[in-house]
């Protein structure tokens, strides 16, 4: 068989021949043409990190957020359809909010990516929805595991990491990240290593204009889901542009 979907990708609930779901891959195709997002679970926190294309310069900053806030003890960032990711941040504060009213406590971790796996799954299972068009990352802590640091995909799996990445600069992404020493990395430095990234897979050719949307849940923000402060979101990104251009000119010179 070929790649091409060839009448077996009318719906989610055709296999092809070989055993593949056409439209799934399709929507993590979405997700890989989208900006690129990273996080990491540091020794002190979690830090995510999310390139969101600025596609007017008449739009004014912040908008459509592609970082948001679930509760109290966790977050979360898109890469995809930013519409379908904001389906997903309003499924993950529902299910916030129905574990607490049901346990008197705030939900765990796992149990967040767990449902919001659960939910992003019941959407390939019936051929009148389509899957998700967008993949998040799930930073939060608890008492009994500590930071965590999730990935949700369009298929329904959830993945727990020390650093991960989406999008359309992943591969650089994920080879950047593996360079980390994530039980010596602190949550500062996080900051300024996943400004590098997104700065360094960045591609100027296409997309010049870009906001960078941080969240962070650490020992600094008393173990609260909250955006990075936007002075030290612009530092880091003008040392990784800084840095960018230097290697540059090295470059050049040689």
């Amino acid at each position: 068989m070929t790649s091409i979907g060839t009448g077996y990708d009318l719906s989610s609930t055709t296999f092809s021949p070989d055993g593949r779901v056409f439209q799934i891959e399709y929507a993590q195709k979405a997700v890989e043409n989208s900006g690129t997002a990273v996080g990491v679970s540091c020794k002190d926190g979690v830090v995510m990190a999310v390139e969101k294309v600025v596609v007017s310069k008449m739009l004014v900053p912040g908008t459509m957020r592609r970082a948001h806030l679930v509760d109290h003890h966790s977050g979360l960032v898109i890469s995809g359809l930013i519409s379908d990711g904001r389906q997903l941040a309003t499924r993950a504060r529902d299910e916030c909010s129905s574990y607490k009213s049901v346990y008197d406590s705030a939900i765990p971790g796992h149990v967040l990516a767990e449902r919001l796996a659960n939910f992003a799954h019941v959407y390939t299972l019936y051929a009148y929805v389509r899957p998700f068009g967008c993949a998040a990352l799930l930073g939060a802590h608890d008492d009994t595991n500590g930071y965590q640091l999730y990935l949700v995909e369009p298929s329904g799996v959830s993945y727990r990491y020390f650093g991960a990445a989406v999008g359309k600069g992943k591969q650089a992404a994920k080879t950047a990240l593996e360079k980390l020493d994530f039980k010596a990395l602190t949550c500062r430095e996080a900051v300024k290593e996943l400004a590098k990234i997104i700065v360094d897979v960045h591609d100027e050719a296409k997309d010049k204009l870009y906001e960078l949307e941080m969240c962070w849940i650490c020992e600094e923000s008393k173990n609260m889901s909250q955006l990075v402060p936007q002075d030290v979101v612009d530092e880091a990104r003008k040392a990784a542009e800084a840095a960018q251009d230097d290697d540059s000119d090295m470059d050049d010179d040689e």
